[in-house]
């Protein structure tokens, strides 16, 4: 049975544990620390903030925006802490959130991004439905969830 993830927004409470996310070794070539992740998000006007909970704990964070051009909303940041890897917690955070910005922000597709090299982010978002549309994000490419896949 997959993992049930709650996203709650970062806050003065919980923000602590979200930048104490440790990144596995064989990701840091493509996460970057969840501290600059909230920079962003507080300094940059587009990022929205979450932190992933299974039950009581904080095993994730994320953050997504909404591109007024075209109403899809962007998946970023995605992060799981090293100690839960391998738990479904990563593909919870993506399907949540994705049903989420159908749901509260009207979106009418999920996108996001990765490097060529990151095998295991393709892998999941292929499984998940997401199609590579030959679009580039700076040098990483962008995936895309139509609607009816949320």
């Amino acid at each position: 049975m997959p993992p049930t993830i709650d996203l709650r927004d970062v806050t003065a409470d919980n923000w602590r544990d979200c930048a104490a996310l440790a990144i596995a070794e064989s990701q840091r070539g493509f996460v970057t620390p969840v501290t600059y992740y909230l920079c962003l998000c507080h300094f940059g006007g587009v990022w929205h903030p979450l932190a992933a909970y299974a039950g009581d704990e904080i095993v994730g964070f994320v953050m997504w925006a909404v591109d007024p051009a075209d109403s899809s909303g962007w998946i970023g940041g995605l992060t799981v802490d090293e100690k839960q890897q391998r738990r479904g917690y990563g593909r919870a955070i993506v399907e949540t959130l994705a049903r989420r910005l159908r749901d509260t922000q009207g979106c009418t597709s999920c996108a996001l991004s990765y490097t060529a090299d990151n095998a295991v982010a393709r892998r999941l978002y292929a499984a998940l439905g997401f199609v590579e549309t030959g679009e580039m994000e700076d040098d990483e490419i962008v995936a895309r969830l139509p609607a009816e896949r949320m």
